[in-house]
Formats: C-alpha cells, structure tokens, sequence
C-alpha cells in the first residue's frame, strides 16, 4: 500500500510561550512549583513544569535562595513582557549583588513581600533589560517612589525636598538624591548634566556606570574608602598634565577630606559619610570646578589611566562602550521623532568606557 506524507504549515511558536515554556522546565528542574495561577494546561509555563516533571521526576537540582530569585525575576519579566539577558543573570549574579540595606532608605532589608523593606531586584534604567550591569537591589518603598521617575525629576524632587523641608513619597531629599544617582548610573547623560550630579549613593556590587565623568566621580571617592588614602589621592594628581588641574583636585581633596576623618575607622560609616558629603555644596562646587576645566576627553583619560594603575581600594572593571550595554535591548527613538525635534542639535553624550565596581566577595 502506497502511504504519502501530508505536510500542514505550523505556525511558529512564540518567543514568549517558549521563554514562559523554559521557566516552567527549570521549576521542574529544581524541583519547585510555579505559581498557583499559572497551572492551568494552557498556560506555557504549566506546559514546561509538567514536561519537565516527566523528565526528571525526582531527580531535580540543589535549590538556594538565589535560584528562587532567579525563577521570580524571570517570572515577572516574562509576565510584563520585558527582556531577560539569560546568558549573564544567573542566580550566582544574583546572589552577588544582594545587600543588606536598601541603599536609598538606608534601612535593612527584608520581611513579606508587601512589606515596604522587602527586597526587590529592580532595573536602573526601566527602559532596558533584566541585564548585568542594569539591576540593583532596593526597597520595595524605594522601588515604588521611583515608579516612572526619570533623572531629571528625581533631581527636581530632591531640590523641592530641600527647600520644602518636608518628604515626597515617603522620601526625603537625600534619599531623593540617593534615587536619582542610581537611576543615573544606568541612564546616559550628556556630560555636563553627569557632572553635576552628587554621588549621593556609591554603586552598588556590579552597576555599570555608563557616563565617564561618574565612573570617575565614584573612583575618587573610592580613594578614600580605605586607610592609606592620601597616598592614593596623591598618586591620583600626578596623573594629571597640568599643575592647575593638580590645585583644583587637591582642593577637592581638601574639601571632602574633613568628612572622612570625621567618620572614624568604621567602614560602613566612611562609605555613608563620603556618599553624604556630596551633597555638601563646597564638595560639589570643588568637583565641578575641576572636571570641567578638565574636559570630557580629559576626564575620560584619566579614569583610562586611574583604572589601569589600579589605584581604587576595591576591584574595578572597564567595558568598551559597545559592549557596556550588551543585552540591554535599548530601542534607539523612531527617526521620524528624532526629526521632529531637530532644531538644536544634541550636546553629545560620552562613548568611552562603561565603569563598574566589582567588590570581592
């Protein structure tokens, strides 16, 4: 008997069933359970669980608080449809850039998680990816008040928290600061706009630093992070070519020196103490005053050279421009828009190296 072969066109599956699919694989594979409202046969998610529950049965992987994270945050990105870079957030990232504290509220972190001191991985820039050198771990009360907040705003809160003296969603203006500094870090900035911005916050383990004159900002700042620091500080103006930019960095040192000696040998209070201190006008006017006379390119050098001679206290890490957003899926503005609004032209934004902290751990 003669058989033929009926060929029917199937239509693709979609990313999504097949991400939603992949998650529910690994819950198998660790031996957890997705969540009730996902266990429904139509669901990609419930189809992956089951297939992979009759493959591995009982034989699943060590489960860890970080795996669990990990599930969750692939979980809430699947559901809102945003970007997931898989190749480098791992659960090993995750746990790497776990804190203690809430670096905006400056309150431990923890409890349920409707609880405004619940951790939460957050992305710095909401317009890009769950990707390495995007997420940071805040508050959920942080996280909520930055809820469609760009830079610019955060700072306008900042400044009416200043001179109103009161809180605006629960924040106060240096937390407001604190928020805005992180949202930075991830966002790029013309450079003057970067320069002029308070380091009201270090970055947390693994943010990248996508403006050049903030990875510097927070290089020297590091410098003083440990004992030994006028040694460092001193290493660091030989670099410079020029004896007035030497006296305007030493006079920089001289304004944010006096904070460190005040904080005592404590390492976390030297951290809290330097991120204060650049809200103290005399600390900014000090920096302005040199990285603008220095220049974009020259500042750009210098945190070339800095890194290199490793002259931080911590490990510090130096990305080419083109792979500092490498899976961040960034989606450059329609032509058409950029058309609309071409009067004046861009003051351009830096292209040198991305800058990232990277503590031992």
């Amino acid at each position: 008997m003669t058989q033929a072969t009926l060929e029917l066109d199937t239509p693709p599956a979609q990313a999504a069933d097949r991400t939603g699919f992949d998650i529910g694989w690994d819950h198998a594979h660790h031996g957890l359970v997705p969540p009730a409202e996902l266990l429904h046969a139509g669901t990609p998610v419930c189809q992956g669980w089951m297939a992979g529950r009759a493959v591995f049965g009982q034989r699943v992987l060590a489960t860890q608080r970080a795996t669990r994270l990990w599930l969750q945050v692939r979980l809430l990105a699947w559901r809102h449809d945003i970007a997931f870079e898989a190749q480098q957030v791992t659960p090993n990232y995750l746990a790497q850039i776990q804190s203690p504290d809430c670096p905006v509220l400056r309150l431990p972190l923890g409890g349920a998680a409707s609880d405004p001191a619940a951790a939460q991985v957050e992305r710095l820039n909401p317009e890009a990816a769950y990707a390495a050198g995007n997420l940071a771990v805040v508050s959920r009360q942080a996280a909520l008040a930055r809820g469609g907040v760009n830079v610019a705003e955060a700072v306008q809160r900042a400044r009416r928290a200043e001179t109103d003296g009161e809180t605006e969603s629960g924040l106060d203006a240096a937390a407001w600061w604190r928020l805005a500094a992180l949202r930075s870090y991830a966002t790029p900035l013309p450079f003057h706009e970067a320069a002029q911005l308070p380091l009201a916050v270090l970055p947390p383990n693994r943010v990248r630093l996508l403006n050049a004159v903030q990875g510097l900002q927070a290089l020297v700042t590091l410098l003083f992070a440990a004992s030994g620091w006028s040694t460092r500080t001193r290493a660091m103006a030989a670099l410079l070519p020029e004896h007035t930019l030497r006296h305007d960095f030493n006079l920089f040192v001289g304004a944010i020196a006096p904070r460190v000696l005040e904080a005592g040998p404590d390492t976390r209070s030297v951290r809290r103490a330097l991120e204060d201190a650049w809200l103290h006008e005399r600390v900014q006017r000090r920096w302005q005053h040199f990285v603008f006379s220095l220049g974009e390119a020259g500042v750009e050098a210098l945190l070339a050279q800095a890194t290199a001679q490793g002259l931080a206290p911590v490990r510090i890490l130096s990305h080419a421009a083109e792979q500092a957003t490498e899976g961040w899926a960034l989606v450059p503005a329609p032509r058409a828009a950029r058309r609309r609004t071409a009067p004046p032209p861009p003051v351009p934004v830096s292209r040198g190296s991305a800058f990232r902290l990277h503590a031992a751990r």
